[in-house]
């Protein structure tokens, strides 16, 4: 903190958003700085903002890691990142639509039929079925990289149960309370706006329009973001149940109430696809409804997102993007993503093994258990061994080019 405040008085490379940040902080601001870390740690253990660990056999809730200062981009930089992400969710769900539809991105060859039909998520059940108002994926989570020359990465995207929108929510409400007159005088945008869109969009396409009973489906608990649901439950003003909550009857899903069964016309689901009904997906999951995806063909149910997502998150799609988007959008990516070779294909895997030490090793597919590996961490041999498991397994690694960050 030291430091920072001497850099800050001196005026030593400082980006105009910061610049701007510290203006409005003042002198007597910066020496302030400790004070509200420590009342902006206490805020977050008052408010039981926590992050469950699995791995953990005595199930630790452990708070919530937050910096203080907040992560500023300008307007023109969001600008790029907005229309970025508008346009790659646009994407992701043509694709989906393709994928579980006329499936020309295979016919074309754009996409390895090895890639989508051999990947685990792939949910043949949902096979020509259209999804309550034609939209596939509601909410999409895209993990970017800044780079060296200022440029914004696409490196992953997550589509089946994305998680932030709680803590996104916690994050901006404790730090703006420790800068006030920095996030008011900045004109910080206003995040209630896209929540509100969101419901009204789920709404519009539900099964009752603005009368429609939206609910949001928790693993329960045990679950790491269990704090995230509840709190988002809480703030969108939605019931928050887990599977045993629910039933379907007719091809329609009910909550089980003490007064009697209840209708229930869309679920915000915050559980992985293969845990969502018992009856076809995984037998032993006692998380999901059984029928539930019966409801959905039928019509009778919205489900944020669609099942059957799964393969879009895998890291060997990058790739194929800039192809597809031409394809399906034409028009190229506003966003690049950080180039990527899946190993299932001879080729590629021929010109990445070479380069290993220059990339990262990823999972084809993220729910495997594989590491990840970044080759300028890996000695002789143990680039050896990893060439190894990726000879022996090609499909199962994807070799990504490293970026360092800014």
């Amino acid at each position: 903190m030291h430091l920072l405040q001497r850099a800050c008085r001196a005026g030593h490379g400082l980006a105009p958003a910061w610049a701007d940040f510290f203006d409005h902080i003042g002198h007597d601001g910066l020496s302030d700085l400790n004070r509200r870390a420590e009342n902006l740690q206490r805020q977050i253990r008052d408010n039981g903002v926590t992050y469950n660990v699995y791995a953990d056999a005595g199930g630790v809730q452990r708070p919530w890691s937050l910096d203080l200062f907040p992560m500023l981009v300008g307007p023109a930089d969001w600008a790029r990142i907005e229309a970025g992400v508008a346009q790659r969710a646009r994407l992701l769900n043509a694709m989906m639509a393709d994928l579980y539809g006329g499936r020309e991105l295979l016919k074309r060859a754009l996409l390895p039929a090895a890639l989508v039909q051999g990947h685990p998520g792939y949910l043949r059940a949902m096979q020509g079925v259209q999804p309550r108002g034609g939209t596939w994926l509601h909410i999409v989570g895209f993990d970017l990289a800044h780079g060296p020359d200022g440029r914004w990465w696409v490196v992953g995207q997550r589509t089946q149960a994305p998680s932030g929108l709680g803590y996104l929510l916690e994050n901006r409400i404790a730090i703006a309370r420790q800068f006030p007159k920095a996030f008011a005088g900045m004109r910080v945008q206003r995040l209630a706006a896209s929540y509100r869109a969101l419901m009204d969009g789920i709404k519009a396409m539900a099964p009752e329009g603005a009368n429609a009973r939206i609910a949001l489906l928790t693993p329960g608990p045990y679950n790491e973001t269990y704090f995230e649901h509840a709190y988002l439950a809480r703030y969108l003003g939605l019931t928050l149940v887990e599977g045993s909550d629910l039933t379907v009857r007719d091809q329609r899903v009910y909550l089980k109430t003490l007064s009697g069964l209840e209708p229930v016309h869309a679920l915000i689901k915050r559980l992985d696809d293969e845990w969502l009904d018992p009856l076809e997906l995984r037998s032993d999951s006692r998380l999901g409804v059984p029928g539930l995806l019966q409801a959905i063909r039928a019509g009778n149910l919205l489900l944020a997102n669609a099942p059957g997502s799964a393969p879009l998150e895998s890291s060997a799609l990058l790739g194929f993007l800039p192809a597809i988007s031409e394809h399906l959008l034409g028009e190229p990516l506003a966003l690049p993503s950080l180039s990527a070779w899946w190993c299932g294909e001879d080729a590629a895997l021929r010109s990445v093994l070479p380069l290993l030490k220059d990339g990262v090793i990823k999972p084809t597919y993220p729910q495997s258990g594989l590491d990840t590996a970044i080759g300028q961490a890996l000695s002789p041999r143990e680039l050896d061994e990893w060439s190894g498991r990726m000879v022996r397994r090609p499909e199962d690694y994807t070799v990504q080019s490293f970026l360092p960050l800014s």
